[in-house]
């Protein structure tokens, strides 16, 4: 038995739920992870990724050492480099001067507008706030974001603007409260495997019933009540629909609707047309079905919706998110324990990233950067003249990269996110990251992002840095160091901080001040302006997370959100149409695609294909029902050929009823056969958010020496 050194408690650098985690060290190195079963969040499960997944940090390809390209790239023909052959050392003096220099240079040439960063969702709080802050008080452009652009971008969009917050309302542990919850557009057990724990929890020991609403079979629908199989892309109808049933058989809670809302007489004329039938019609699901779920929803004493990508990552997912929030409205399902509702986010700190302002439209606390109120309180904590910070709305992630030409976007800072992978469409993307003029990456791998970077920075992985991550209920917890960072490796605030004062100093501005002594004192800068943070100390978070809104240091916390009011006044119904997919299937392309993500694997791949999880599902797999497979004779484990109107990848298919016919599912984890090759980059007009859960594809039978590894075959035996 291997005794520890010492044991470090933090928290899980994957998915959006926070476990706890507890690393067991031994000459600095994790050899085992527990969790305490105690921990609020997941009472000490953990799911495959959790208590498996941290190995990464110890990858032979980690790199640990400043680089600077050997072959000087340029705009128009930027080249990947994945070899370290490609790339010579350099010393973090260098490797900062160099990207000091370059990127002065380009700014003053061009200006704000040709600076973007991309900040991170896996990194910390701390992080995101001083890359935001430094390209903010330095570069005076609002080009910031991250990849909340590419998951809830709709559901954040919709929430602001019905009630004027953007963050689940209550926390995913008050399901066992619930008497009926609806999980739709959410893989559950895949993406948020301890809240799908829970929900299960829920059905089997504290009598809830739960409705599934998704294209595919997902394990839940084994202890749902109901559910129904919508075509993708059809969330507007079948929700409103449910709202026209809600009306019709007056099952509205008019005391919630008289006191808490507003703008609904708008809102009715509309549902007009949304009536069962028509649903049906254009979704699939039976009209009876759809009457059942409304009244089992609007019936219940407490009721909560969970959702997840299905629903925000369409060309139309701001109105998907919206017809969901219109159900709570009506029913008065929110503002107590119990019920509510709650976007499930991806990533670890996708929540956390977001409130400290890594955005395009918002400062810390999502205030508005075109508002001169907003911009004036920043300006004073920044140390910076009045009219300094810049009031022009910034680019999104996907904006970004289509203004990356002359005159555009020329300079771009990459911290640990992946748009070669996360991008749709990616042939494109190909296409406008090789139109840049400057790439910095800093990040802990040379994925197939940082391979077209001219410089790249070693950062520290979760095991290697302190901090603090916010997760999907709003709670803030902390991040610990359990060993010292490997080779020259360093903290990302560090190097942010190592940065900003060059650029200052080479500038010539007045410093905003850079010079922190540890990351909480960059968290209190934050929270003295961003007062949902302003209670959060560390010694208060020390063993459990504090779940904001905190105004104050003695404050304990806000697991139910909207008791009494919302953060606008009332909330606000809003009129909806039905649009549908961008790309409808026809006879060139009969099949619908969705992505995803699967247990064994997050994101991009950046962290968990450089782990022993690589082993556990080792390639892509495309889902196919039994019906659409034998028409085109392919059976279970055939290499198959996906093409879409963007692109094609080669891979195995997995013949299954888990999804249903017309329709493939391709997880996007996978760079041999990357599903983003496939998809649309259509976007919804008011959130910015691509079209990654519908678009038309073809499948037809290939050759085994098409694969790009046919001697790799998952098999897999659960889900």
């Amino acid at each position: 038995m291997i005794k520890p050194d010492h044991i470090t408690t933090t928290t899980c650098p994957y998915c959006g739920v926070g476990c706890t985690l507890q690393l067991h060290v031994k000459d600095n190195f994790i050899f085992k992870v527990t969790s305490p079963f105690d921990s609020p969040v997941n009472q000490g499960n953990l799911c495959v990724k959790g208590r498996y997944g941290y190995d990464f940090v110890y990858h032979p390809k980690r790199v640990t050492k400043p680089l600077i390209r050997k072959t000087p790239q340029k705009a128009g023909v930027r080249t990947q480099a994945f070899d370290l052959s490609e790339w010579r050392d350099a010393t973090w003096d260098e490797a900062l001067d160099y990207v000091a220099d370059r990127l002065v240079e380009i700014y003053r040439r061009d200006g704000p507008d040709a600076m973007a960063v991309y900040c991170c969702a896996k990194a910390t709080n701390e992080d995101n706030y001083l890359l935001q802050k430094m390209y903010r008080a330095l570069f005076r452009t609002n080009n910031v974001d991250h990849c909340t652009r590419l998951c809830h971008a709709g559901s954040v969009v919709a929430l602001q603007q019905a009630v004027g917050s953007s963050a689940m309302s209550n926390t995913a542990s008050q399901v066992i409260q619930n008497d009926v919850f609806i999980v739709t557009g959410s893989n559950t057990s895949e993406n948020h495997p301890i809240v799908a724990l829970q929900m299960k929890d829920a059905v089997m020991n504290y009598g809830a019933k739960m409705i599934v609403i998704d294209p595919r079979r997902i394990e839940l629908v084994d202890f749902a009540e109901m559910w129904l199989p919508l075509k993708p892309g059809t969330n507007v109808p079948v929700f409103s629909a449910m709202a026209h049933v809600i009306v019709k058989e007056n099952l509205v809670n008019w005391d919630f609707v008289n006191s808490r809302t507003e703008n609904l007489d708008e809102f009715l004329a509309s549902l007009e047309k949304f009536t069962p039938e028509f649903a049906e019609e254009v979704s699939g699901v039976p009209a009876e079905d759809i009457r059942k779920a409304a009244r089992l929803y609007a019936n219940a004493g407490k009721a909560a919706i969970y959702w997840g990508m299905g629903i925000s990552q369409l060309s139309h997912g701001t109105a998907s998110a919206m017809a969901i929030i219109h159900l709570a409205f009506l029913t008065g399902h929110i503002g107590r324990d119990g019920t509510g509702l709650n976007p499930l986010r991806g990533q670890n700190n996708v929540q956390g990233a977001s409130d400290m302002g890594a955005m395009p439209f918002h400062y810390p606390g999502y205030m508005r950067v075109d508002n001169p109120e907003n911009r004036a309180k920043w300006e004073k904590r920044w140390n910076i003249e009045e009219g300094g910070l810049s009031l022009k709305l910034g680019l999104t992630t996907t904006e970004i990269l289509s203004h990356a030409h002359e005159g555009g976007v020329r300079a771009l800072y990459i911290m640990g996110e992946n748009p070669m992978m996360s991008e749709p469409n990616l042939n494109l993307t190909r296409h406008h990251m090789q139109q840049l003029e400057f790439i910095v990456a800093q990040d802990i791998f040379i994925n197939e992002s940082g391979a077209f970077a001219d410089v790249f920075l070693p950062a520290t992985p979760f095991a290697e840095k302190d901090g603090t991550f916010s997760n999907t209920d709003r709670r803030v917890q902390r991040v610990r160091a359990a060993h010292p960072p490997r080779g020259d490796a360093r903290p990302d605030w560090r190097i942010i901080c190592d940065l900003a004062r060059r650029l200052e100093s080479r500038l010539g501005r007045d410093t905003a001040f850079w010079d922190y002594s540890n990351p909480e004192e960059i968290l209190r800068e934050m929270a003295s302006v961003n007062l949902d943070y302003a209670g959060i100390a560390y010694e208060r978070i020390e063993k459990v997370g504090l779940i904001y809104p905190v105004p104050d240091l003695n404050h304990p916390g806000t697991p139910t959100l909207f008791t009494e009011s919302f953060p606008r006044g009332r909330g606000k119904f809003h009129p909806l149409d039905y649009v549908p997919v961008k790309e409808p299937v026809d006879d060139e392309f009969p099949f619908i695609l969705t992505t995803g993500r699967i247990l064994e694997h997050w994101h991009g791949g950046t962290l968990s294909r450089n782990s022993a999880l690589d082993e556990a599902f080792p390639e892509a797999r495309v889902e196919i029902h039994p019906a659409d497979a034998d028409i085109h004779g392919i059976r279970n484990d055939d290499p198959v050929r996906v093409t879409s109107r963007r692109g094609e990848v080669v891979l195995r298919a997995t013949v299954t009823e888990k999804t249903t016919v017309g329709v493939v599912f391709i997880p996007w984890h996978f760079h041999e056969a990357a599903a983003n090759l496939l998809t649309n980059d259509a976007l919804d007009p008011q959130a910015k958010i691509p079209e990654f859960k519908a678009c038309a594809v073809q499948v037809f039978p290939a050759r085994e020496d098409e694969l790009a590894n046919p001697d790799v075959v998952a098999k897999r035996g659960r889900y």
